[in-house]
């Protein structure tokens, strides 16, 4: 009963009542961290430096999530307790995070990518440079190889990439399995580039399409969860200035 006639009462209650809210944003920042991880930037790992933010921001996201579901702690114990002390603390880290979160989600938009040539002929130079072969052990070829076997595709244009390249000259086929659409049978010589046997179209435009929606996932998410933590904030901020 003491509790209900202290002076901030109802203010330490919406602060305890949002920050089950702010540990729900912390949860939805994992979650998309650990998806764009795995659904997209693991597939674009090809394209080398144009799409490495995906696993930098991803990882990021994970890291904000965690803090911000651990902050919950904190904040609870500081609003029972009435400490400034770990109010503030809480408050510091709640706007850093906030901060990151918008500064995340801004530059994403802003370096939003949109194919420049520059990386479309990069990668298609790197690919009849650097690619073996389909059961080759070095690490380029078994990420194309993943790539054209679950985007069904065959290399960076279209099928053809893969003439006059290393691939050809080294063992006289026109295109790897992994362009076949069934690898196993007869019908995928290497030679035969029937669309019935092979995907003819290039994994380009497909890479496109994964790198755009994980950066508006990444844009979206992170400042969903800026919105839903900036009542907490105000109200940390509003109740740590009214202790004082």
């Amino acid at each position: 009963m003491a509790e209900t006639h202290t002076p901030y009462y109802s203010l330490k209650r919406r602060l305890l009542f949002l920050n089950g809210f702010m540990a729900v944003s912390g949860v939805i920042l994992i979650v998309l961290g650990i998806y764009v991880k795995f659904r997209g930037a693991v597939l674009t790992k090809v394209l080398g430096l144009s799409s490495m933010y995906l696993f930098h921001v991803s990882y990021l996201c994970l890291v904000m999530g965690c803090l911000t579901v651990l902050l919950g702690f904190p904040v609870w114990y500081g609003t029972t307790k009435e400490s400034r002390e770990i109010l503030l603390f809480s408050l510091l880290w709640m706007v850093v995070i906030l901060t990151v979160e918008i500064t995340v989600a801004t530059l994403v938009l802003a370096f939003l990518p949109t194919a420049p040539e520059e990386s479309l002929e990069y990668n298609f130079v790197t690919l009849k440079k650097n690619y073996r072969g389909h059961n080759e052990p070095d690490d380029f070829s078994m990420e194309w190889n993943l790539v054209m076997e679950k985007l069904k595709c065959c290399g960076v244009k279209n099928y053809t990439d893969f003439s006059g390249s290393s691939f050809e000259k080294t063992t006289g086929y026109t295109y790897p399995r992994s362009c076949c659409k069934s690898i196993g049978t007869a019908a995928c010589t290497g030679h035969n580039v029937s669309s019935d046997v092979i995907h003819q179209a290039g994994c380009f435009p497909k890479f496109q399409k994964i790198v755009t929606t994980q950066s508006v996932n990444l844009s979206i998410g992170s400042l969903g969860a800026a919105v839903i933590q900036l009542p907490g904030i105000l109200t940390t901020l509003l109740l740590f200035v009214k202790l004082g």
